[in-house]
């Protein structure tokens, strides 16, 4: 190989400078079309285009608080609010720029348990309705509800996990035939909270600010969840040493469940706290104890690749604690800071992360012929996904 002659390399750019020039030529195509005003960059003709989202109702005695999100090209401001087919005074009118957002006080005396349609109607003419299905109080966001909050998600995120993970005893005496079963319900399981996952996703995204990506924050969100995981575990194989025993291996893979579990039940963490925030109280706590249920299979989809090692007890706490612990994070953002753009990036999270721990499972469900989708796995697979359906119907809305 000829060495490099110090005289040819003298005097060249190093090779950024030189990885930039395509961009400064861009950054200057650009600059000209904005200095000779090119079409579509002054400003638009025609009527106004105004849309409105409402991310955030509360209610206190006596007002209603609307946050709302400008949604479209051009600003909004609302002008008039009507309750109850009554136009009513409000305060925290102003103009709305392009994804800027407001919150309206409206003075109107409402009743508890009623039901309200609310419309706003804007400078130009244009309105825009939501509605209060039933009227409650939205609670006090202080340290006590938070402290209930963090019960609430404890009571459904760590508690069941740890519960279903008792099952590591009987996992360990099985066959090696009753055990590609056992993974390939949990493979089943885990399809499951992925797909009812994207699903929520999308639902959520459909109702918010659509300016921000809508339903495309969930897929986004799944890639940028599957490829981190996925780069991630291509780095730790690399690191792995070829000798090192199945038991490591499993216990890496059920970190990886942990975590996918965990994003999924910060989702469900999400859904209780907006409830409570909502002054949905009853909804709360049906959703509490539906997700209890619910949570207890995963448990199982954690230990199931432990079956050939005895991990210790710390570890097994820590693997309940990184699948349960995210219900906590999400009901706190859910009573505080309800999002629908960030709700819908977080499930898409999730979901990425259930399918990457899926692609891990996969080779775990082979038998010795190298066949995976034998009779035996099918079945474990459809008794993963019915028994989370059946279970997921005490949850249904």
């Amino acid at each position: 190989m000829e060495a490099a002659n110090p005289a040819s390399t003298r005097g060249r750019l190093p090779a950024w400078v030189l990885g930039l020039v395509p961009l400064a030529l861009l950054a200057l195509a650009v600059a000209a079309l904005a200095l000779l005003d090119g079409p579509g960059l002054g400003d638009r003709k025609g009527v106004p285009v105004e849309e409105i989202a409402i991310e955030r109702t509360e209610l206190h005695p006596g007002r209603i608080e609307l946050t709302i999100r400008n949604d479209g090209p051009d600003p909004v401001t609302i002008s008039q609010i009507s309750v109850a087919d009554a136009f009513v005074p409000f305060s925290g009118a102003g103009e709305i720029g392009r994804l800027g957002s407001r919150t309206l006080t409206i003075d109107y005396p409402w009743i508890e348990g009623e039901s309200y349609g609310i419309f706003l109607l804007t400078s130009t003419g244009g309105t825009i309705e939501t509605a209060i299905d039933a009227a409650a109080e939205s609670p006090d966001l202080d340290l006590g509800f938070f402290g209930l909050m963090a019960l609430l998600g404890i009571y459904v995120g760590v508690i069941p996990v740890s519960i279903g993970m008792v099952w590591l005893p009987f996992i360990r005496r099985v066959g090696p035939a009753a055990l590609r079963f056992l993974m390939a319900f949990t493979i089943g399981l885990l399809g499951f909270l992925g797909l009812e996952a994207i699903l929520e996703g999308i639902d959520i995204a459909g109702g918010g600010p659509q300016v921000f990506g809508g339903s495309a924050l969930v897929f986004i969100g799944a890639a940028v969840a599957y490829l981190a995981l996925a780069a991630i575990d291509s780095h730790m194989r690399a690191r792995r040493q070829a000798a090192r025993d199945a038991g490591a291996r499993g216990g890496y893979i059920a970190l990886l469940i942990a975590i996918g579990i965990g994003l999924h039940n910060l989702g469900e963490g999400l859904a209780i706290g907006s409830a409570y925030a909502a002054g949905a109280l009853a909804l709360g706590a049906f959703l509490v104890v539906g997700f209890a249920i619910h949570n207890t299979t995963e448990g199982l989809a954690i230990v199931a690749p432990l079956a050939d090692e005895r991990p210790a007890l710390r570890r097994l706490l820590l693997l309940g604690l990184v699948a349960g612990t995210p219900a906590v994070l999400g009901a706190w953002i859910g009573a505080a800071a309800f999002n629908t753009s960030v709700v819908a990036l977080l499930l898409g999270a999730g979901a990425g992360a259930i399918i990457q721990v899926i692609v891990q499972l996969a080779p775990t469900i082979r038998d010795r012929a190298g066949r995976s989708l034998t009779p035996q796995t099918v079945a474990g697979i459809f008794s993963g996904v019915a028994l989370l359906y059946v279970t997921g119907l005490l949850i249904s809305v």
